[in-house]
C-alpha cells in the first residue's frame, strides 16, 4: 500500500480463527477486514479495481464456488481484474496430505468453477502461469505442525492418523529434512461487459 497511497483494500476472511488473527495486529491505513465470504461480498456493485483469490476458492462449499465467481464480477469494474491462484492436486505432497485431509475434489472443482466463469460473459482469461512452489520440512514434527495442525482447520486428528501419515511422510525424509514441491496455476482474468 506504501507503494499505491490513496489506495483502499478491504480483505474478506470467512474463518472466525483467522479474522480474529487479522483484527490483532495494528490496522494499517486504508486496510479493512472484515468478517465473509466471497460467495457474499459485502460491497457496492463495480466498486472494486482488482480482487485476489489466493488459494482461497478449494476452500468454498462446492455450491458456492460459481456464486463467488459471479459476486466478484459483481463488484469489479469491467476493465478490472480477478487473479486466481489455485493449487493443483498433483504430486508427492498431496500423496502424504491425502491421508488425512484429500482435496482432490475440492481442487478439481476449483479450476472447473474458473473454466465455467469463463463462459459466462463477464470474463476474459488474459494470462495463465503454471509454476512448482518448494516447500521445505525440518522432519514430521514441522510438517504435522504446519500442515496437519493450521489454526484454520480442524483435521480431527487421532494418533492412527497421525501414525499414518507419518508412516507416508517418512520415506521423503532424509537427513536435511524433506523437500516436496506445491504445483499452482494462476490465472488473470478481466472484467468485460457481458
Amino acid at each position: 500500500m506504501q507503494q499505491f497511497p490513496g489506495c483502499h483494500v478491504t480483505g474478506l476472511e470467512f474463518d472466525v480463527r483467522q479474522h480474529a488473527k487479522n483484527l490483532a495486529e495494528p490496522p494499517q491505513p486504508d486496510l479493512v477486514f472484515w468478517a465473509a465470504g466471497a460467495q457474499a461480498i459485502p460491497l457496492t456493485d463495480a466498486s472494486c479495481d482488482l480482487a485476489l483469490m489466493l488459494k482461497s476458492l478449494h476452500h468454498l462449499p462446492l455450491a458456492a464456488m460459481a456464486t463467488a465467481l459471479g459476486e466478484v464480477a459483481r463488484v469489479l469494474r469491467p476493465g478490472s481484474y480477478l487473479y486466481v491462484s489455485e493449487p493443483i492436486f498433483d504430486g508427492a505432497m498431496n500423496e502424504v496430505v491425502r491421508h488425512y485431509n484429500d482435496e482432490e475434489v475440492v481442487r478439481t472443482a476449483a479450476q472447473a468453477a474458473v473454466d465455467a466463469a469463463l463462459t459466462t460473459g463477464f470474463w476474459e482469461q488474459v494470462a495463465e502461469r503454471c509454476f512448482a512452489t518448494p516447500v521445505h520440512f525440518e522432519d514430521f514434527a514441522d510438517f504435522e505442525q504446519r500442515m496437519m495442525r493450521p489454526i484454520y482447520a480442524d483435521h480431527q486428528l487421532d494418533d492412527a492418523t497421525i501414525a499414518a501419515v507419518r508412516s507416508v511422510f517418512e520415506p521423503y525424509c532424509g537427513a536435511s529434512g524433506a523437500d516436496f514441491t506445491r504445483p499452482m496455476r494462476v490465472r488473470l482474468l478481466r472484467r468485460v461487459t457481458a
